[in-house]
């Protein structure tokens, strides 16, 4: 009895191998966000699915001794008091997000900009605070 169950084990183990080897695999799952979809306000999830993509530019206002305190990955910083004097190191053919503590300076700037001509400006809600809040990667 010992033996036939074994016996019907290894061939339902290879029927299903044999199955599993024959069987298409699911396609890896792409989620490619579609930037123009996008709000000015975005969540820091949100920034977080797009940061990597090369037509997205990060640029946080704050100080330099917050950013050297913690900011993300790849973020460029241009503190907000220094902003109109360096218009010509933002973008216009990106999709820009700009960053701060908690959105309230970066929203500030996104305004500015918006009002300076820059469509394709937008403002991560909850700044730096929410992103670490939810976990995601800070550098020093």
């Amino acid at each position: 009895m010992k033996k036939q169950l074994l016996t019907l084990l290894i061939i339902a183990i290879l029927a299903l191998t044999v199955t599993a080897c024959g069987a298409k695999a699911p396609a890896a799952e792409t989620t490619q966000v579609d930037l123009a979809a996008l709000p000015v306000n975005l969540t820091v999830q949100q920034v977080n699915s797009i940061r990597n993509n090369p037509d997205v530019v990060l640029i946080d206002v704050r100080e330099q001794w917050e950013y050297d305190a913690g900011h993300i990955p790849g973020v460029k910083l241009i503190p907000l008091g220094t902003l109109p004097n360096r218009l010509n190191e933002i973008p216009k053919d990106k999709f820009v997000v700009m960053t701060c503590r908690s959105g309230n300076r970066s929203g500030q700037a996104t305004k500015f900009l918006r009002d300076n001509g820059f469509d394709n400006v937008h403002n991560m809600q909850g700044g730096i605070s929410q992103w670490q809040q939810e976990g995601l990667p800070v550098e020093k």
